[in-house]
């Protein structure tokens, strides 16, 4: 049976732009809208009633309350209550005059220009109404589904002070702007939740919230229980992976498992395992929750690119992970493609670079591996003026929705100054909802791009022979892209490397990047020009070193 949805705007009211809005994300929504047109009499809606048998009616007014009351007034005269009863009724006007509306008690929905899109889809699909208890998905595929097109928001939230967390995440869970709230431990938690003995007093708070105890957690969870019932995750532990992971799940319902491949190690700091050992664990971790049918995110890609390694390795390092991630068996993998990073490169190269990241990770979708697309700002990318950085997380933002994403990871504003409060991640949130929108239906095909497309080919073809690369140089191995000691060894050798990574006996490799163009590029200061990924394995392993000498000779 046809679900027809009938449209108009009442009385002396032209403002046609919202109902029409609405009518849209219905007709999305599998209904058939008619539209009445504006300033339509109480009247006329009723023979449209009786004409198109609508099983929705959709009314809107922006003008002055007072006018509002007169006209609802007149609705509540002249249609008979079992219209009322026996259809959905929808109202749609400025604030003002859609509480006046409220008090009528017979719009299932009413949008006061303070809610936004998901509302409007979540109602459409039978997930809420005015009066109605709403029932949230406990379990992030499930949330995703009942939302998309419209993703899911993400901010991290740990302040120094756990007090101020728990009351910060009870803020938040009411104010309905976050799906996922996404714990940021300080690092003692991270390191030394389970060896309380070795914990160092300089650790305390620093990076995220003191968590001590599960008690702790399960606390930091009750108080999310509200509001719109956010999900809630926690970053990995950087020792004792798989006893912290089941404490999370136990705990807190961690919604996802987030881990990077080759970090949280001796590379950068922030451990003291090998890089063997951290990848080891890594796909311990990966295999586990795989096992319970856990998504899982490896959060690898970004860590290359925030410590400058070139565009081509961020392409290389989201497919490593993906493949990783499906070898090990996971069913549901969250892809997250962070922008800005380096953060001078241009918009188009960097949906360049994010385009053939996800060309390559969605190659690997069987029936039995899917991915979703998880977007951020970065970091990097914003600055310590925080007026400045608002208006930077909305141009991200309105990137990054290039790519129809299924979660934005929101990235506070204020975060390159200090690590938000509630309320920052309330606003940052709202920052990000006012991009999603202006951008959900109609916007700008950038993705099709001729720079975009053709800087995504060049990537591809350079990944694909770094890729090919490796998998020859290491045949004697089983699945060599998966292979602990591999992946080890060609961050130790360079044939995976970043500017930024420590160069000493153990880690020996030379790469140079620039910026050019607005990409980042694998660069020669001797040649004093870009080099493909052929010619960087050759200089790297000795290979190319008379051909150099040959080019340096000519520039000079």
């Amino acid at each position: 049976m046809e679900k027809i949805i009938l449209g108009a705007a009442l009385g002396n009211c032209v403002h046609v732009a919202g109902v029409m809005h609405f009518l849209q994300l219905a007709e999305d929504e599998g209904y058939k809208s008619i539209f009445m047109g504006p300033a339509v009499s109480i009247s006329k809606l009723k023979e449209g009633i009786q004409k198109y048998n609508p099983v929705m009616v959709g009314i809107s007014y922006r003008l002055t309350p007072e006018n509002a009351k007169i006209l609802l007034d007149e609705l509540m005269e002249k249609v008979n209550p079992e219209e009322f009863q026996n259809r959905i009724w929808v109202f749609g006007g400025t604030k003002p005059v859609a509480d006046i509306a409220k008090e009528y008690g017979v719009f299932r929905f009413v949008s006061d220009g303070t809610d936004d899109i998901d509302d409007s889809v979540m109602f459409l699909r039978g997930k809420k109404g005015q009066n109605d208890e709403i029932k949230y998905a406990d379990n992030l595929i499930d949330r995703i589904h009942e939302k998309y097109p419209y993703p899911l928001l993400r901010h991290h939230f740990g302040r120094p002070s756990y007090e101020e967390t728990l009351e910060g995440i009870q803020m938040i869970a009411e104010s309905k702007v976050l799906d996922v709230i996404s714990l940021g431990p300080d690092q003692n938690t991270q390191q030394y939740f389970f060896r309380r003995n070795a914990q160092k007093k300089e650790f305390n708070g620093a990076g995220g919230v003191p968590i001590r105890t599960e008690e702790d957690f399960f606390r930091l969870k009750e108080n999310s229980k509200r509001g719109n019932f956010p999900l809630m995750r926690c970053y990995s532990g950087t020792s004792d992976v798989i006893r912290f992971a089941d404490m999370l799940r136990r705990t807190i319902d961690n919604a996802w498992c987030a881990v990077p491949l080759c970090w949280y190690n001796e590379l950068d700091g922030r451990g003291t395992r090998t890089i063997e050992q951290s990848v080891r664990d890594a796909q311990e971790l990966i295999k586990w929750h795989a096992q319970k049918g856990l998504p899982v995110e490896v959060n690898e890609p970004h860590h290359w690119a925030l410590r400058d390694a070139h565009d081509v390795m961020s392409v290389v390092m989201a497919y490593i992970s993906a493949y990783n991630a499906k070898q090990l068996g996971v069913k549901n993998y969250i892809s997250q493609y962070m922008f800005n990073v380096p953060n001078a490169l241009s918009f188009s190269m960097d949906l360049g670079r994010i385009s053939a990241m996800l060309e390559m990770v969605e190659s690997l979708h069987d029936k039995n591996f899917k991915t979703y697309r998880q977007v951020r700002a970065g970091l990097p990318f914003l600055c310590s003026d925080m007026d400045i950085a608002k208006g930077q997380l909305a141009a991200s933002t309105y990137l990054s929705m290039s790519i129809h994403p299924h979660i934005i990871h929101v990235v506070g504003y204020c975060e390159a100054v200090h690590a938000a409060s509630a309320q920052e991640v309330i606003e940052s949130c709202k920052i990000v909802r006012g991009v999603i929108r202006s951008t959900l239906h109609g916007g700008i095909d950038a993705v099709h791009n001729a720079d975009v497309i053709k800087r995504k080919n060049e990537l591809l073809e350079e990944a694909s022979y770094l890729l090919e690369f490796i998998k020859k140089r290491y045949a004697d191995y089983e699945e060599p892209l998966a292979n602990p000691d591999v992946l080890a060894d060609c961050v130790k050798k360079g044939i995976l490397d970043a500017p930024h990574i420590l160069k000493n006996s153990k880690f020996t490799g030379n790469l140079e990047t620039k910026i050019v163009d607005g990409k980042c590029v694998a660069y020669s200061r001797q040649l004093q020009r870009e080099i493909t990924e052929q010619e960087r394995m050759r200089f790297l392993l000795g290979q190319g070193e008379k051909k150099c000498r040959q080019e340096i000779k000519k520039l000079a």
